[in-house]
């Protein structure tokens, strides 16, 4: 670095007066001076690291291979701990994600591990950041990139795997199996209640005929016997007299002795006695 130095916005110099330190400059122009100042420029940007693939071992004493990115940042308020706090801020980041990540998986299965990332991440990235905050370093996220369980683990899982889906293929063929029968046994019940209904129906339209039939049959028989009455009234009580003389003719032509008429027929003698008074009566013209 020269005399005049231009610091940009993301940027701090850590300047140094005879090895002392006088503070964070920038930005903008900050001038050092040969032998009297040194300097030393940090970045404030998110800054990747790739942390190298290293072997872990998990809860259930299974060894795997994992490697991961930790993103992290200066904090521009405190970036002269950066300088002041550690001889090599990057070195140190990646020393403190490596113990770390063997500390995490160290307390998680192996299942745990290849379900559950974003929870070794998060767990991760809060370890490292309360740890690298005396350096005035942020950690502002932690991915893991690849996880390497050994071939004997990995032929398991396959195995595993295997019998889960042959099983998860039997349950929906049993599922499916279910579904048919219950819809055809909904489609039989819905039948059957069509077929009750069509009957019910049927019976009633019966019923209803007979009915009216009987009804139509009663009228007839009605009016029928309303016409004879009318009739019967018309008849004259001469007519009458007459049948009952030939009544009397029959019964005189037959072997009895003794006969038995009601009441209205002595009263009818009496009125066919008077007819025939009144017919030889003098100025009859008979």
């Amino acid at each position: 670095m020269g005399i005049i130095n231009f610091v940009k916005d993301y940027e701090r110099i850590a300047r140094f007066r005879l090895g002392k330190f006088e503070g964070m400059k920038g930005p903008g122009v900050v001038f050092a001076i040969p032998i009297l100042h040194e300097i030393r420029k940090v970045d404030t940007r998110t800054q990747l690291i790739d942390v190298p693939r290293s072997t872990s071992i998990t809860k259930d004493n299974a060894s795997i291979d994992i490697d991961f990115l930790v993103y992290m940042r200066i904090d521009v308020n405190e970036s002269e701990k950066a300088v002041l706090e550690v001889q090599n801020y990057m070195f140190a980041v990646i020393g403190l994600a490596t113990t770390t990540l063997r500390a995490v998986i160290g307390d998680i299965t192996l299942d745990e591990v290849l379900s559950q990332r974003e929870r070794i991440n998060e767990a991760i990235r809060v370890r490292l950041d309360s740890e690298t905050n005396r350096w005035g370093i942020k950690v502002t996220n932690v991915e893991i990139k690849e996880i390497d369980p050994p071939r004997e683990i990995l032929e398991a899982m396959n195995r595993q795997m295997s019998a889960e889906r042959v099983r998860r293929a039997v349950v929906l063929e049993a599922d499916g199996t279910k579904e048919a029968n219950i819809t055809v046994a909904e489609g039989e019940k819905q039948a059957a209640i069509l077929r009750a209904e069509g009957d019910k129906q049927a019976q009633i339209l019966a019923a209803e005929g007979d009915q009216q039939a009987a009804i139509l049959v009663a009228e007839g028989f009605s009016q029928a016997m309303t016409r004879v009455n009318s009739v019967a009234e018309g008849v004259h009580t001469n007519t009458m007299g007459l049948q009952y003389l030939d009544t009397l003719k029959s019964l005189g032509n037959s072997p009895s002795s003794k006969f038995i008429f009601p009441m209205e027929f002595t009263g009818l003698l009496g009125r066919i006695a008077g007819l025939a008074g009144s017919g030889n009566s003098p100025g009859s013209g008979g």
